[in-house]
């Protein structure tokens, strides 16, 4: 890391399982009428505003004081709290909340939208004239939560730890740091053997400012500043990743008092934070516990019984079975969240080469049948997707393959095989499941009935660990052995930057159907290098494109929530930008 003469030295899964992508259950389909009170949109990505100042604008009606209990239903919670590492879903979206702050952050807009406002820096950074430089100015009363100063050099450093893709391998940085920053074969500051980053020249301070070079254009640094990578962390032993992954040192309104991995995480007040230095975040509620892998059926019985329990309480997810129990009795507490999610299945382009092979799994992907297993409301926590590039996202086309949504049909999936020459013998599917996870070995089954429908023999490998951990191991043995994968994508901004190249250029970590097209590698290249205001159009262009003449992997639905909340939770509501619900701005009604 480069400093000045002036100065010393110095973000899925979103990783969640394939469980989590799909939704669905017939009967609350024909009662939209009496659908959530609330329903939050996803991130626009034209939301923003650089100079929101803090403190936060106050909730009607808050007040201080009380605990806020969280169920995560079946989600097992955050692997790491080292905000370089952290990538889960539900982790984030509770830390960065809560606990870490970062660049820019998330603020709730007037009209209920997430808005892209500062946060550790004095406004959104400022770019040259092509985006392949971006300075931010740290501002000077952020403090850790030892009441201590955060410098400029702490934000570089954290900045800095993001590329180290050995320590961090399922981190931000692994995806977006090392092929938008101008690493120039730096291995980080812990595979490198430099503990205090100085050998990166593509990060330098000068008094407040952290000035960042990028390998290519990058008009949306912006964003990605808000992903928690993009943070301080304390300079030398303070932050050695082993004990960091445990404890981190808070900067947002909130502390670590405890947390044991897959069971519980404890928050109580950070007092060191200072509002006036925050333009987003309140600290209304005296603490939070996050309760993860809970069961679905007991976490609906606490919050809709009405009993003490549940009151002060809510849950990031509903059980179909009470789904119109709660649109019935729970009004503005039952709130339906939309998000930048998007689930697929991908076929090894490798292995599956033929198109009509990979429409015909298509059609005879039982969708509605795999997400009533999952215990999903259909057209409501998961939607039939189309393109690649989900609602909201400037510049998606409304993609629909072949002329229509493709949807279960396993005739027309057996038509299409024999088109291909597989008419006489069923084509083989090797494909692997988390058996320890009931919802995935229910889905599991669904999956294999309605492949074998329409004309596939299926070989099913349970594995007793993250399925991602499979997927993305190229060592693996028994991913090795797969012709068939999933992943789902939650992009962390509102662009086509932020999906296709995480889940379609070549080598690319998410990439688990292997596609490898120089053509398609090039035209994401050429789109960096667009004027700003013609990247979204070409990026849904692309989206277009890929589906059309390759269909390399296959939009399966777009991930929405419900969020169920106690009557004595304030201010109930979702964040868009997240798809979580809005932790920021919670209280405990007195």
């Amino acid at each position: 890391m480069r400093t000045s003469t002036t100065t010393a030295l110095a973000a899925a899964a979103l990783l969640v399982s394939l469980a989590a992508c799909t939704s669905g259950a017939p009967e609350p389909r024909a009662r939209t009428d009496r659908g959530p009170a609330g329903s939050d949109g996803p991130l626009a990505a034209e939301a923003k505003d650089p100079d929101r100042t803090g403190p936060a604008a106050p909730v009607d009606g808050a007040t201080e004081g009380g605990t806020l209990t969280v169920y995560l239903p079946v989600a097992p919670g955050p692997d790491t709290l080292d905000p370089s590492g952290a990538w889960s879903a539900p982790g984030n979206a509770i830390q960065g909340s809560l606990v870490s702050r970062s660049l820019t952050q998330y603020a709730t807009g007037a009209d209920g939208r997430p808005v892209l406002v500062p946060d550790l820096a004095t406004d959104l950074g400022r770019p040259n004239s092509d985006f392949t430089e971006w300075t931010f100015t740290i501002r000077d009363d952020a403090t850790w939560e030892d009441g201590s100063r955060v410098t400029a050099e702490e934000v570089a450093f954290g900045i800095c730890r993001s590329l180290d893709t050995d320590v961090f391998p399922a981190g931000p940085g692994a995806e977006y740091s090392t092929h938008f920053f101008d690493v120039t074969g730096y291995a980080g500051p812990y595979t490198g053997d430099d503990p205090r980053c100085e050998d990166w020249d593509g990060i330098s301070v000068d008094g407040q400012d952290v000035t960042i070079e990028m390998a290519v254009p990058f008009p949306d640094m912006d964003y990605y500043a808000a992903v928690m990578a993009m943070g301080p962390a304390p300079l030398g032993d303070a932050s050695d990743p082993t004990r960091y992954a445990q404890r981190p040192k808070a900067t947002g309104p909130y502390e670590v008092e405890s947390w044991i991995p897959g069971e519980e995480l404890v928050l109580v007040r950070n007092e060191a934070w200072d509002p006036a230095s925050d333009p987003a975040r309140h600290a209304y509620a005296d603490g939070f516990v996050f309760r993860f892998s809970q069961d679905q059926a007991k976490v609906d019985e606490i919050i809709l019984s009405g009993n003490d329990a549940g009151r002060t309480a809510l849950s990031t997810s509903l059980g179909v079975g009470r789904y119109l129990e709660a649109a019935d009795d729970l009004g503005d507490r039952l709130v339906h969240q939309q998000s930048q999610c998007v689930g697929t299945i991908t076929p090894d382009y490798r292995k599956i080469t033929d198109i009509r092979v990979r429409k015909a799994l298509a059609y005879a992907y039982p969708y509605e049948d795999v997400w009533i297993a999952g215990g999903e409301v259909p057209d409501v926590t998961r939607v039939p997707a189309g393109s690649l590039m989900p609602p909201g996202m400037a510049g998606r086309e409304d993609v629909q393959v072949d002329g229509e949504q493709i949807t279960y049909d396993p005739a027309r999936s057996r038509e299409l095989l024999a088109d291909a020459g597989h008419a006489d013998e069923p084509y083989p599917i090797t494909m692997a499941y988390n058996q320890t996870d009931p919802r995935a070995s229910a889905m599991q089954e669904q999956v294999v009935k309605g492949l074998e429908a329409g004309g596939f023999e299926v070989r099913s490998i349970p594995v007793q660990q993250s399925i991602y951990s499979v997927w993305l191991d190229p060592d693996n043995e028994v991913n090795q052995a797969l012709n068939l994968r999933g992943v789902l994508w939650c992009p962390p901004w509102p662009a086509g930057s932020a999906l296709l190249p995480p889940l379609l250029a070549k080598d690319a970590p998410f990439n688990t159907a292997h596609f490898d097209e120089p053509s398609v590698d090039a035209e994401m290249d050429a789109i960096a290098r667009l004027p700003i205001e013609q990247q979204a159009a070409a990026w849904g262009a692309l989206d277009e494109r890929i589906l059309d003449d390759y269909f390399p992997i296959i939009p399966v639905g777009y991930l929405n929530q419900l969020f169920t909340f106690g009557d004595r939770v304030g201010n109930p509501g979702g964040d868009g930008a997240s798809g979580a619900p809005n932790y920021k701005d919670l209280f405990v009604v007195q």
